[in-house]
């Protein structure tokens, strides 16, 4: 089988790659950037006919988080579509059998408590990340209306909030759990008494580890008829801004204190995934926050990624 990994060079592609190669008769393809310009319409479709995967997960994505979404919303639609269509149009045209596309948890109205698949396309989006929400959106629709008209089958995963191993450290593109990883470890060898945290801290956020959602990616390869058109992968709970900061100050053994930056946007209070059809499928997230934060640290420390992205 031929597998094809979009987006092979960051966190999620990484993970799936690592765990891809431990399998038996698989032949992966992971282009590079540079080999592959996902937002070359033409230079997809060539790819597709020269190598002729027969299973693509398609990760790639321009991600960030509140603060690189509000100030590019533009790139963050634009590329995304072009990116997404793209891809699927391409494995739609040379006949991928199997596809699985990989959305996001802020395609769910911001104003639900518990986001189930059903909600989708129900209410207003947040308007933090609207751009990058539709984007997604787009992909997942075009997947469906190709599975209804030309009996495609194209899936598509709804994962919450990732955290990894391969994250971002930079708090410019970094999300909540390796930002609060950064941000701690930064007070803690500068002696810092006090850490920052944008908003109350009382808004709620569901983070996995990316070995979780691999773990999902993987039982697909066999289990792939039986998966869901559309399912959300998540923890089925949530933690607060707040414990998270100080689950991550266990993790490192920070003493200080944090202040509350009230000035600060904060995006949705609660973005909660629904993860019954999940558990039906016969999938449940096994790793724990504070087993997960805990093994990313130890991981940026032994390979001096906080050097490395620009960490005192």
């Amino acid at each position: 089988m031929k597998i094809l990994v979009t987006g092979a060079s960051g966190m999620l592609g990484k993970s799936l790659i690592e765990s891809l190669s431990q399998c038996e008769n698989l032949k992966i393809l992971k282009p590079t950037r540079q080999e592959l310009d996902l937002s070359n319409k033409n230079a997809v479709l060539a790819y597709f006919n020269l190598h002729k995967p027969n299973f693509v997960y398609h990760l790639a994505a321009r991600v960030g988080g509140i603060a690189a979404n509000m100030a590019n919303p533009v790139e963050f639609f634009y590329d995304n579509s072009q990116i997404n269509l793209n891809v699927i149009y391409a494995a739609y045209q040379t006949g991928v059998e199997r596809f699985i596309n990989v959305g996001s948890s802020c395609m769910y109205p911001c104003d639900r408590i518990c986001l189930k698949e059903e909600d989708m396309l129900s209410g207003k989006l947040e308007p933090t990340n609207e751009g990058y929400a539709i984007s997604k959106i787009s992909s997942m629709l075009y997947c469906k209306y190709l599975s209804q008209q030309f009996n495609c089958h194209y899936k598509t995963v709804i994962p919450c909030n990732l955290y990894g191993e391969y994250d971002h450290f930079d708090l410019v593109n970094a999300h909540l759990v390796p930002a609060v990883l950064r941000k701690i470890h930064e007070a803690k060898i500068s002696q810092f008494k006090t850490v920052s945290i944008w908003g109350d801290g009382d808004a709620r956020r569901e983070f996995m580890h990316v070995a979780d959602l691999v773990s999902a990616f993987i039982m697909a390869l066999e289990n792939y008829d039986s998966m869901p058109m559309v399912i959300n992968l998540g923890l089925g709970y949530d933690y607060t801004i707040n414990e998270y900061y100080n689950i991550g100050a266990k993790v490192i053994g920070y003493d200080g204190q944090f202040v509350h930056d009230l000035s600060r946007p904060i995006g949705m209070k609660k973005k909660l995934l629904n993860v019954e059809r999940a558990h039906a499928w016969g999938w449940s997230a096994k790793i724990s926050i504070e087993a997960g934060m805990s093994r990313v640290y130890q991981h940026v420390l032994s390979h001096n990624v906080f050097e490395t992205q620009g960490v005192i």
